[in-house]
């Protein structure tokens, strides 16, 4: 057995493990969802706040000389670029397997919906931060929780689809 297969079976077996909590009050796919996208939710937010409020403290990055980025951003980008091939993988092999999609084509269309979130999260930090003066963080979490409802719909119906 392949050393991903030994750790997709690893993964199964310990966040199926606590379905039974919860069988009465979801399907499996959605609290494998839940559970994995958890996971990865607190990643993230560990990874942006480290780096909001200890990596660049909340000062502006400059990348180039001309070119600067909010703290922020950011931080959000960074988050990003490390939880998206996670994501992918947890979705992929956990929660959304038995796709008749082939991986590279469910590699696209979940690059697709991850933009179009990518779009949502920065909408809304700008808003919540820049335009409604809201603090990053709170206002991260509030933007997470509504992209993460578009995307599970998103994965679920488009890049992960099963046959009827």
């Amino acid at each position: 057995m392949s050393t991903h297969h030994q750790f997709q079976k690893f993964l199964l077996g310990l966040i199926d493990s606590f379905y039974p909590l919860f069988r009465k009050l979801i399907p499996l796919q959605t609290y494998r969802y839940a559970a994995c996208g958890g996971g990865n939710a607190v990643l993230n937010f560990l990874i942006f706040a480290v780096t909001e409020n200890f990596v660049v403290k909340k000062q502006v990055v400059h990348i180039f000389p001309n070119i600067a980025i909010s703290s922020h951003i950011f931080s959000f980008l960074l988050a990003f670029s490390i939880t998206f091939p996670i994501g992918f993988y947890l979705n992929t092999f956990v929660v959304f397997d038995g796709s008749y999609l082939q991986k590279r084509v469910q590699l696209f269309r979940y690059f697709l919906i991850v933009g179009v979130c990518i779009f949502l999260n920065y909408i809304f930090m700008k808003l919540f931060v820049d335009g409604l003066d809201w603090y990053p963080t709170p206002s991260y979490i509030f933007t997470f929780v509504l992209v993460t409802l578009f995307s599970y719909f998103s994965q679920r119906n488009f890049s992960f689809k099963k046959k009827l």
